[in-house]
C-alpha cells in the first residue's frame, strides 16, 4: 500500500493554482474541468510519478470551521519536505511568501511554517540525518 494522493483544501483554484506552481515549483498532473471546479493536482518535478496534491475546493461546510481552528492554533494542513530550508526560506520571502513560524531548529529537523495565500498554513521540513 502507498499514498498515491492527499488534498488541501482551497478557497480559489485559480489562485491556488498560481501559488502552487509558480510560487512553491509544483508540477500540474491534471487540471480537468468538473462542473463549476476542476480535478486539480499537483507534483513535485523532483517526482512527477510521485504522490499527488489535490487542490480542493473548500466549500463543503465543514472546511471552514475546520481550517479556522487550525489556523487559529497555528496547525499546518500539510507538510513538505526540502533539502535545504534556509535557502528555501530566502527564495519564498523573496517572492513575497508570509512565514507564520520562522526557521526552527528541533534538532532533528529543521521547519518553518507559511501561509498559502489559499487558506492553509503549510509547514516546510528538513530532516537531518540520525546522529550515530
Amino acid at each position: 500500500m502507498r499514498i498515491a494522493m492527499t488534498s488541501v483544501f482551497v478557497d480559489d483554484q485559480a489562485a491556488a493554482k498560481a501559488f502552487y506552481t509558480d510560487v512553491l515549483g509544483f508540477q500540474v498532473r491534471h487540471d480537468v474541468p468538473v462542473g463549476d471546479d476542476f480535478w486539480l493536482t499537483v507534483v513535485s518535478p523532483q517526482d512527477p510519478e510521485g504522490t499527488e496534491l489535490l487542490l480542493e475546493p473548500a466549500g463543503h461546510p465543514a472546511v471552514k470551521p475546520y481550517r479556522d481552528a487550525l489556523r487559529a492554533d497555528g496547525i499546518p494542513l500539510a507538510q513538505f519536505a526540502v533539502d535545504d530550508l534556509a535557502a528555501e526560506h530566502a527564495r519564498l520571502e523573496g517572492l513575497g511568501v508570509r512565514f507564520t513560524q520562522p526557521p526552527t531548529d528541533i534538532g532533528t529537523a529543521l521547519f518553518a511554517v507559511l501561509d498559502d495565500t489559499c487558506g492553509n498554513l503549510i509547514q516546510l521540513i528538513e530532516h537531518r540525518p540520525a546522529a550515530g
